[in-house]
């Protein structure tokens, strides 16, 4: 089995602006996330983002908007020899329809711990939000909660040596 880090996007990876963020112009990349991510790579970790991104069920932007903000995230991990191994992300909001996958529900972690035959005992979440912890509650895993737009290298380096 493998063993994961699973991260959220806004105010994880990318600054968190607030309100949604709708174009890729505005996809800020957090210091140091490429190193970071580089490091739990290096320590044979799979790295999968997990995100809400309910602004697609309100029609502020498509599919292809938060596609392209990835790949603007793969271009950059690049330079520190690191990639993302895969994104889950959840295309709904309450408002306009329930659904399984958004977080608190644990459906995108757990669909990524069976594709990729994920250990949760070895398997951590790193959000800024009360649901990205519920949510990795409820998959098993343990879950880090951190505040918005802080930087997660130092986090990283400890789960790295553990």
């Amino acid at each position: 089995m493998n063993k994961a880090v699973f991260l959220d996007r806004d105010g994880v990876i990318n600054r968190e602006l607030g309100h949604y963020c709708e174009k890729v112009e505005d996809f800020e990349i957090l210091a140091d996330v490429g190193k970071a991510i580089k490091v739990l790579k290096d320590a044979g970790f799979i790295v999968i983002v997990i995100s809400n991104q309910g602004g697609i069920a309100k029609g502020l932007y498509t599919e292809a908007d938060v596609n392209a903000m990835h790949n603007k995230l793969h271009d950059y991990l690049i330079e520190y020899g690191a990639d993302i191994d895969d994104f889950y992300f959840c295309p709904h909001h309450d408002s306009i329809s329930k659904c399984l996958c958004r977080k608190p529900n644990s459906l995108m972690i757990e669909k990524a711990m069976s594709v990729y035959d994920i250990n949760p005992a070895q398997s951590y979440m790193i959000g800024d939000g009360k649901r990205d912890i519920e949510a990795a509650e409820r998959a098993g895993i343990k879950g880090i909660l951190i505040e918005s737009n802080t930087g997660i290298l130092e986090i990283c380096n400890q789960i790295a040596s553990e």
